[in-house]
C-alpha cells in the first residue's frame, strides 16, 4: 500500500547549486549597462547597502550615492536613538563575543528620538545625496511624515517577513496602497519570497520588493525559526510575479535579491534569477568606509526576547571604490563587484539587466568544487 503524502514538497535551490550558461552571442563588457530605475531617480550601480548600523551611516550614504549607488539608512537604529552613536559603536565592537548580544539589547532599548529622524535624512541631503530610509511597518504612519518633511527621496518598509495582509491584536495593520498613494514617492517593501506574496505587494502600488528571508550573514532566523527559501528559487519566484504584473498592468515593479550574496558570482547569479538590483550588507561592512569598522550586525539583534542576529567580524578589506570597481588584489570575488556584472553580462551579450535575466541557468552543485582541489586544500 503506497503511503499517503501528508504535504509536497517544493526543491529550492540556492547560489552555490547552479550556475549560469554563456550566452551564444558575447559583447564587450562595456557595452553593458546595469542602471536601476526607482521612480525619478536612475542608479547607475544596481547594489542597495543594507540598512544596517554597522554598515550605512549618512556619511557613508552620501559617499555611496557619488559612486553611483544607493544606500539605506535605518530611521529605528543607533542614527536616531542617540545624537553621536560613535561610542555605542565602539563598545559594540569591542565587546566579547558572550556579552554582544546583550549589549546590542541594550543599546536598542534607547527611545527613538525623533527629531534625530530629520537631522539624519537633512545630513545626506545637504551633502547632496540621495536619501533612502527605512523603517518597520509598526512604525511607518508615525515616522515616515517626518523623514519625508526632511526630504527623504525613497522610502523602504522591512521587515522580517512582508505581506499585504497582517493581523495584530496591538495596531492596526499597515495598508501599502494607502502608503503609496499618501507618500507619492519610491516606496520598497520586504522582505518576501513567494509568487503569490511578491503580486500582492505589487497590486499595492509598490516600486520594489526585497527578497529573502535569513540568508544574511548576521541573521539567525532560519536556525531560531526555520523559515527561509533560498535565494536562486526565491528570486526566480517574485521575478515571475513581476511578470505576470507588468503583463497585466504595463507597470515595471523592481525585484531587489536581499541576503545570502557574498561574491561577483553570486551577484550575478541573482541578475540571471530575475533580480534587477541586490542589497548587501556584509561585503559593505568590510569597506573602510562602514561605521562598523570591520563587524556586521543584523537588524533583528537587539529583539529583547528572541534575537535573530549576530555580530560577526568581517574585517576591513578595502575602500568602498576597490569593492565596487576595484582595482582589486584579491581573487575571491569580493572586490570589483561591478566589473564582475558587466563580465558575466558580455560573456552571456546581454546589454541590460533584462537581458542578463534571460540567461540561462544549469542545476550545478559541483559548480564550486569541480576541479577545483589545490584551491581547497590551500584554502584552509
Amino acid at each position: 500500500m503506497k503511503t499517503p503524502v501528508f504535504k509536497e514538497i517544493k526543491r529550492a535551490y540556492g547560489f552555490d547549486e547552479v550556475a549560469i550558461v554563456p550566452g551564444e552571442v558575447t559583447i564587450n563588457p562595456e557595452l553593458a549597462r546595469t542602471e536601476l530605475i526607482l521612480g525619478n531617480h536612475s542608479f547607475s550601480v544596481p547594489i542597495l547597502a543594507a540598512a544596517m548600523d554597522a554598515v550605512v551611516d549618512p556619511l557613508f550614504a552620501v559617499n555611496y550615492s557619488r559612486q553611483g549607488g544607493l544606500a539605506v539608512l535605518n530611521m529605528e537604529g543607533l542614527w536616531t536613538r542617540y545624537d553621536n552613536p560613535a561610542e555605542i559603536l565602539n563598545t559594540i565592537v569591542k565587546a566579547s563575543r558572550e556579552e554582544v548580544t546583550s549589549l546590542l539589547q541594550k543599546f536598542y532599548t534607547e527611545p527613538i528620538k525623533e527629531r534625530l529622524i530629520g537631522e539624519r535624512v537633512q545630513a545626506v541631503k545637504k551633502a547632496g545625496g540621495i536619501c533612502a530610509v527605512s523603517m518597520i511597518p509598526q512604525n511607518t504612519k508615525k515616522f515616515w511624515p517626518l523623514a519625508s518633511e526632511a526630504g527623504m527621496d525613497i522610502l523602504v518598509v522591512q521587515s522580517t517577513v512582508t505581506t499585504a495582509k497582517h493581523k495584530s491584536k496591538s495596531y492596526k495593520g499597515l495598508v501599502f496602497a494607502d502608503l503609496c498613494e499618501e507618500v507619492k514617492k519610491p516606496v520598497i517593501v520586504g522582505n518576501c519570497v513567494s509568487y503569490n506574496v511578491a503580486l500582492e505587494l505589487m497590486e499595492s502600488g509598490v516600486s520594489g520588493i526585497l527578497v529573502g528571508v535569513g540568508p544574511g550573514a548576521a541573521c539567525t532566523t532560519r536556525e531560531v525559526l526555520g523559515i527561509g527559501v533560498p535565494q536562486v528559487t526565491s528570486t526566480m519566484d517574485c521575478a515571475a510575479a513581476r511578470e505576470e504584473y507588468l503583463r497585466r498592468t504595463g507597470k515595471y515593479v523592481n525585484i531587489i535579491t536581499d541576503g545570502g550574496i557574498r561574491n561577483g558570482g553570486d551577484l550575478c547569479k541573482a541578475v540571471a534569477s530575475g533580480a534587477d538590483a541586490v542589497m548587501l550588507g556584509s561585503i559593505f561592512a568590510q569597506a573602510q568606509e562602514a561605521p562598523g569598522k570591520g563587524f556586521h550586525w543584523g537588524m533583528a539583534t537587539y529583539h529583547s526576547s528572541l534575537p535573530r542576529g549576530t555580530r560577526i567580524k568581517v574585517g576591513v578589506k578595502g575602500t568602498l571604490e576597490q569593492i565596487l570597481f576595484g582595482p582589486t588584489s584579491v581573487t575571491d570575488g569580493t572586490q570589483n563587484l561591478m566589473g564582475a556584472l558587466r563580465t558575466a553580462m558580455g560573456v552571456c551579450g546581454a546589454y541590460t539587466i533584462r537581458d542578463m535575466q534571460k540567461a540561462q541557468m544549469v542545476i550545478a552543485p559541483a559548480i564550486k568544487t569541480e576541479g577545483k582541489l589545490y584551491q581547497l586544500t590551500q584554502s584552509m
